[in-house]
C-alpha cells in the first residue's frame, strides 16, 4: 500500500498543479515544529524563484485548493510561504486499519526476489570472538533480516580469516609443545587422528603465544613461515592439522554466534578460494587488467573525479604471494559462480573503506561483475569504554565477546530481581532476552560509521533510549491486551477517532512505519529504525498515562484503544525482530 506521507504529497500535488505550478514543489515531510503543526511544505519557497512570486501568494492558492480534501484537517499558508498541515484523524485512523490488516503493516517490498550478500562477521579460526567482533556480526545480522523483508534472497557469509600466516604459527607452536604427535613424524605412513589434539581452550591459548613469540624470536617466525607454506602446498599432515583447527574453531564460533542469535547460510573463508587464485591473476595478466610495477602484479583502479589518491589494487606481491584484496577478487568469482547477485553488501571496520574500494573497481575492471552490480560497504566506528578508548577488560586485555554477553545479562538480572515478581530461573531466561536487547539496541541505536561508548550501566537501564525500555513498552501492551482478551477469542474492533491528542500523535506515529522502513533499506540504516521504534514507544506511553484503555466505559471506545494497541505492538514485534532481538512475555 501507498505510504502515508506519499498519499499527503499526492492531495498537495494535484492543488499545485491545479494552480499551474510544477508538482515537484509539492514535497511533504513531517513537521520541525511539532507544536505547529503535524506535516508541513516548503515548496512555495523553491517556486517563488522559478515563477518569480511571493511564495506566501502561492502557498495560499495551494492552500485554498487543497481545503476541501478528506486527508487534511486543517492547511495554513504561514509567512513566508510555508504550509503547515494537520491531517484528519478519521482518514489517519483507516490507514491504520489497512496496515493492521496486512501482515507486513502495508510495506511494498522494493526487491522481487533478488540475491543479495551480505558478508559480515569476519571471524579468524583459532582465535575467540572479542568484542572487535560484536559490531560486524550485529550490524551485519540486522541488515540481512531488513534486506530479507523488502523482498531480497538475501544470503549472509560468514568469510572465515582460516589461511595465511595464522594458521603457520599455530603449527609451529603446536609442534613446539607436543613434538611427538605424528604430524611432525616425517615417518609416520598411518592415518592421522580423527580427534584434534587440542581443544578450543588450549587452542585459543596456542595462537596468542605464538604471535607473541613471532615477535622476538626470529628462527620461530621462519619456521611458522615455512609450515605456512607447506600447508599452502598442500602437504598432507599440516592439512590434518588444519582440518582439526578448523573443526573446534568453527563448533565454538556457532555456539558463541548462536548465543548473539546471529546465523550464517555459509560458513565459506578464504581457504575456500585458494585454487582460484592462480587462474585468476594470470588471466587478468594476459587480458592486460594486471601489469607488473615494482615487481608486483596491479590493477589501476583510480579515476580522474577522485577526490583523494586511490593506489592501485594489488593482486601479486614480489614474492609471488597473494594478497586480502586477492582473495577477497576470489571470493566474488565464487560467489558469481554460485549465486549471481545482484547486490553486495560488506559489513568490515570503517578502516577498511580504501581497500573494498580497491576491491569493488577491480572486479568490474576484470568484468567479475557486470555493470549493473551494485557493491556497499559499511565501515563501523570502535566499541568505545567510557574513557574514549576501545573496550578492553580491567586489566587491559580484549575482552571476550562471551564475557561481555555475560556482564551485561548480568546487570540486567540485578535490576530485574531489584523489584522480582518472578521466579529466579525466570528472571535469569528474562535477563538473557533483555540483557542481548540492551546489548543490539545499544549497538544499533548509533550510527555505524560513529564511534559510541559501550555504558553498562545505561544500556542496561529500563528508561531512556534503550533495549529494555522498548522491550518493557511492549511487555507493558501486551500485558494490557491479555487482561481485555483474557484468553477469550474476542474480536477487536478496527480503530477509531476517539478525539485525544495522544491517540492521534500514537496513530500518526504508527502510519510513519512504511516510510521509515523504506529509508532503513535504501540506507542500510538500522539506527533509524532504532530512533522510529524509541518514538513509537514514547508515543504510547503519553497515550497510557492520559487516557483510561481498559477503564474506559464507552465500550466502542475501549475496543477501538485494543485494537490501535494491537497494531502498534505488532510494529514494535516486527521491528525488533529486523534489528535481532526478541521480547520477553514479562518484566
Amino acid at each position: 500500500m501507498k505510504k502515508y506521507i506519499d498519499i499527503l504529497c499526492e492531495e498537495i500535488e494535484k492543488a499545485f498543479e491545479s494552480c499551474g505550478y510544477d508538482k515537484k514543489y509539492a514535497r511533504v515531510s513531517v513537521s520541525n515544529r511539532p507544536d505547529l503543526c503535524e506535516y508541513q511544505c516548503n515548496g512555495a519557497m523553491a517556486a517563488a524563484k522559478e515563477y518569480k512570486c511571493a511564495p506566501i501568494k502561492i502557498a495560499g492558492e495551494v492552500v485554498e485548493k487543497v481545503k476541501t480534501s478528506k486527508y487534511f484537517d486543517s492547511v495554513e499558508a504561514v509567512n513566508p510561504g510555508f504550509i503547515n498541515i494537520n491531517v484528519n484523524a478519521d482518514a489517519l485512523a483507516d490507514y491504520v486499519n489497512q496496515m493492521a490488516k496486512d501482515a507486513d503493516h502495508g510495506f511494498e517490498k522494493c526487491a522481487k526476489g533478488e540475491k543479495l550478500i551480505v558478508d559480515y562477521g569476519g571471524a579468524n579460526v583459532a582465535k575467540p570472538l572479542h568484542v572487535g567482533h560484536l559490531r560486524s556480526a550485529i550490524i551485519g545480522e540486522s541488515i540481512k533480516r531488513i534486506c530479507k523483508f523488502a523482498g531480497y534472497d538475501a544470503i549472509g557469509d560468514v568469510h572465515l580469516g582460516d589461511w595465511g600466516l595464522q594458521m603457520g604459527l599455530v603449527i609451529a607452536e603446536l609442534e613446539e609443545r607436543k613434538p611427538d604427535l605424528p604430524y611432525f613424524d616425517e615417518n609416520f605412513k598411518g592415518e592421522y587422528p580423527k580427534e584434534a589434539p587440542f581443544d578450543i581452550t588450549e587452542l585459543e591459548d596456542i595462537y596468542p603465544a605464538a604471535s607473541k613469540k613471532s615477535k622476538v624470536d626470529e628462527d620461530f617466525m621462519q619456521k611458522a613461515h615455512d609450515a605456512t607454506f607447506k600447508l599452502q602446498s598442500g602437504y598432507a599432515p599440516y592439512t590434518a592439522i588444519w582440518k582439526h583447527i578448523m573443526a573446534v574453531s568453527v563448533a565454538d564460533l556457532k555456539k558463541n554466534y548462536s548465543n548473539l542469535d546471529v546465523e550464517f547460510d555459509l560458513w565459506k573463508g578464504e581457504s575456500d578460494v585458494q585454487p582460484i587464485i592462480p587462474g585468476m591473476v594470470d588471466d587478468m595478466i594476459a587480458r592486460g587488467i594486471a601489469h607488473e610495477s615494482d615487481g608486483a602484479m596491479v590493477i589501476d583502479v583510480a579515476r580522474e573525479d577522485d577526490k583523494r589518491e586511490i593506489p592501485p589494487c594489488i593482486v601479486r606481491k614480489t614474492d609471488g604471494a597473494a594478497l586480502y584484496a586477492t582473495s577477497d577478487l576470489a571470493t566474488i568469482i565464487d560467489r558469481e559462480e554460485n549465486f549471481q547477485p545482484a547486490k553486495y553488501v560488506y559489513i568490515t571496520d570503517k578502516r577498511q573503506e580504501l581497500h573494498f574500494v580497491q576491491v569493488f573497481r577491480a572486479a568490474k575492471i576484470a568484468g567479475i561483475v557486470n555493470d549493473e552490480t551494485k557493491f556497499s560497504h559499511i565501515g563501523f566506528g570502535t566499541m568505545n569504554g567510557k574513557d574514549g578508548k576501545p573496550f578492553k577488560t580491567r586489566d587491559g586485555g580484549v575482552m571476550r565477546l562471551e564475557d561481555l554477553i555475560r556482564i551485561i545479562t548480568d546487570a540486567v538480572y540485578d535490576k530485574i530481581m531489584e523489584n522480582r515478581t518472578v521466579s529466579e530461573e525466570e528472571a535469569r531466561n528474562t535477563a538473557r532476552i533483555v540483557g542481548l536487547s540492551a546489548l543490539k539496541y545499544g549497538d544499533l541505536s548509533n550510527q555505524a560509521t560513529k564511534d559510541y561508548v559501550f555504558d553498562i550501566e545505561r544500556f542496561a537501564s529500563f528508561e531512556g533510549n534503550t533495549g529494555p525500555y522498548i522491550l518493557y513498552t511492549m511487555v507493558r501492551i501486551k500485558s494490557i491486551l491479555d487482561k481485555y482478551f483474557n484468553g477469550s477469542e474476542v474480536k477487536a474492533e478496527e480503530i477509531s477517532f476517539n478525539g485525544e491528542a495522544t491517540q492521534k500523535s500514537l496513530m500518526l506515529a504508527a502510519a510513519r512505519f512504511n516510510d521509515v522502513l523504506e529509508t532503513v533499506v535504501n540506507e542500510l540504516a538500522p539506527h533509524k529504525l532504532c530512533a522510529y521504534i524509541y518514538d513509537l514507544a514514547n508515543e504510547f506511553n503519553r497515550f497510557y498515562h492520559e487516557v483510561k484503555i481498559l477503564a474506559e466505559e464507552d465500550e466502542s471506545k475501549k475496543k477501538s484503544y485494543i485494537a490501535l494497541l494491537k497494531e502498534v505492538v505488532a510494529i514494535l514485534e516486527t521491528s525488533i525482530d529486523l534489528l535481532g532481538f526478541e521480547a520477553p512475555e514479562r518484566m
